[in-house]
């Protein structure tokens, strides 16, 4: 009996769009050699990491949609586990009517200090001139 899973795996940002291509098709067939069905392949693209993984701050992400005998994701995540260029990989079962979609992209870093800094660095000055005036009496 078939099962809907999802992967979402993490490669590494670094590699070439070929070699990212190849980890894919190699997961793709082997889900359908294994008398599974490829539902869909969402590229999520690169994303910032909480914590940087084997020293990179990012990773290119991609969700893979399928149907397949648990066997058939035993293996599928024994060879990623030992692919080279795979950071990270998670898959679940998919829930009844659920859709997982890519989160929104992240706004650019502005070069702005947060207003909690600003109000930071006014409490400091006031205190030294406070300081400095108790030095003066």
């Amino acid at each position: 009996m078939n099962i809907a899973y999802e992967i979402l795996l993490m490669l590494d940002p670094d590699l070439p769009e070929e070699r990212q291509t190849e980890i894919v098709t190699r997961a793709r067939e082997l889900i359908e050699k294994g008398g599974g069905t490829w539902q869909s392949h969402d590229v999520w693209g690169r994303r910032r990491l909480a914590y940087e993984i084997d020293h990179k701050p990012d990773g290119a992400y991609h969700l893979f949609l399928f149907q397949a005998e648990p066997e058939t994701l035993d293996e599928l995540s024994r060879i990623l586990k030992i692919t080279d260029g795979v950071m990270r990989h998670l898959a679940v079962r998919q829930v009844e009517g659920g859709r997982t979609s890519a989160p929104p992209p992240m706004p650019a870093p502005d070069d702005r200090q947060p207003a909690y800094a600003e109000a930071n660095i006014r409490s400091h000055e006031d205190s030294s001139s406070h300081e400095d005036s108790e030095e003066e009496s």
